[in-house]
């Protein structure tokens, strides 16, 4: 299997599509759950909140504002920027199996939330040393990585997986230690990825890293294309490579960092979804960046919608993006050739 480098061309009406799709999706699955409201009736809420005007149902207005939109809000961030990173990441590694754990900042994030939950802090202050603990991570990936003689992006990857490896172990070793009543059915469920505990207040604090880090991705998305081509090849261009790939690795860091830090661990999001939009779009990735900021948001509020609806008790993400992801990939691996039996 390897990186489609063809490019094709998106219509006008797929770009308002992929504009609009998120809303539309969103505007959905905020009228889903026990209380149940159509699209108008949702539209309306929201108007009339906007407007200052009365609202005549107090229940929805509450379980509107209160409730779904941050974690609505919050699925879209996440979707749109674990898709973004995956998508970086494919291109900066060239390897299309690359996610935005590569350089193990999920796992350094998830320790940091470990710790937090060990000692039993508030909740701020868990996504705050989650997000701590994910920037760490890829800082120590970084000076591992250049205190060799080879400076190589294989040896930026096989650092991440040794620390990785690491972080995944000492989150076993406080697994092992914690009280099994109060301390080790929280770092279970945490670790398992949930949108449950979206709300103002963490959208605020993690928020801001993770658009700033789809923004700059975004705004890089025309110099992308360069990162796969041999180094001769990318130095040919006149394009800093240094700096254009360690932009790439710090947006793509606060992107993950801070997903973690607000939801926990959300696997298989970074990996279909920009394969998806390699299939359908090619891998130029001035179109396959917002192409995946959309299809991640929309995936994203799809599978949350359904982890709180499907039974009486909530599902974890990270089992429904799974258990979805995992048959997807493998037929696309069946469609491209990459694997037959």
């Amino acid at each position: 299997m390897h990186l489609d480098t063809t490019s094709r061309r998106v219509s006008p009406f797929t770009w308002a599509l992929l504009i609009v799709l998120p809303l539309i999706t969103a505007c959905i699955a905020l009228g889903i759950g026990r209380y149940s409201l159509t699209p108008v009736e949702t539209l309306t809420v929201i108007y009339r909140r906007i407007a200052g005007l009365p609202i005549s149902d107090a229940n929805a207005a509450i379980v509107l504002f209160g409730i779904r939109l941050p974690r609505v809000l919050l699925a879209l961030l996440v979707g749109a920027g674990l898709s973004a990173a995956g998508t970086a990441f494919q291109s900066l590694f060239a390897n299309p199996l690359a996610t935005p754990d590569t350089l193990g900042v999920a796992s350094g994030a998830s320790l940091g939330a470990v710790v937090g939950l060990f000692l039993g802090v508030s909740l701020i202050s868990v996504q705050l040393l989650a997000l701590a603990g994910g920037l760490l991570a890829v800082a120590l990936t970084i000076l591992v990585s250049r205190g060799g003689r080879s400076r190589g992006i294989i040896t930026m990857v096989l650092s991440g997986m040794i620390l990785g490896s690491l972080f995944s172990a000492l989150i076993s070793l406080f697994k092992y230690v914690a009280d099994p009543e109060s301390q080790l059915p929280s770092i279970t469920y945490w670790l398992m990825g949930s949108l449950n505990t979206a709300s103002y207040k963490n959208l605020i604090l993690g928020a801001p890293f993770l658009i700033a880090g789809i923004l700059m991705l975004a705004l890089l998305r025309w110099r992308l294309n360069i990162l796969p081509l041999s180094e001769d090849e990318a130095r040919a261009t006149g394009t800093n490579l240094p700096l254009l790939r360690g932009l790439t690795v710090v947006s793509a860091t606060m992107i993950t960092a801070s997903a973690v830090s607000m939801c926990g661990q959300v696997g298989w999001v970074g990996l279909l979804i920009p394969h998806i939009c390699r299939m359908l779009w090619g891998a130029d990735n001035r179109r396959l960046i917002p192409a995946s900021v959309s299809l991640g948001a929309v995936f994203m509020v799809i599978v949350d919608t359904l982890a709180r609806t499907l039974t009486a008790a909530e599902l974890p993400v990270s089992i429904l993006t799974a258990v979805i992801g995992a048959p997807v990939f493998i037929a696309l691996l069946r469609k491209t050739g990459g694997w037959q039996l």
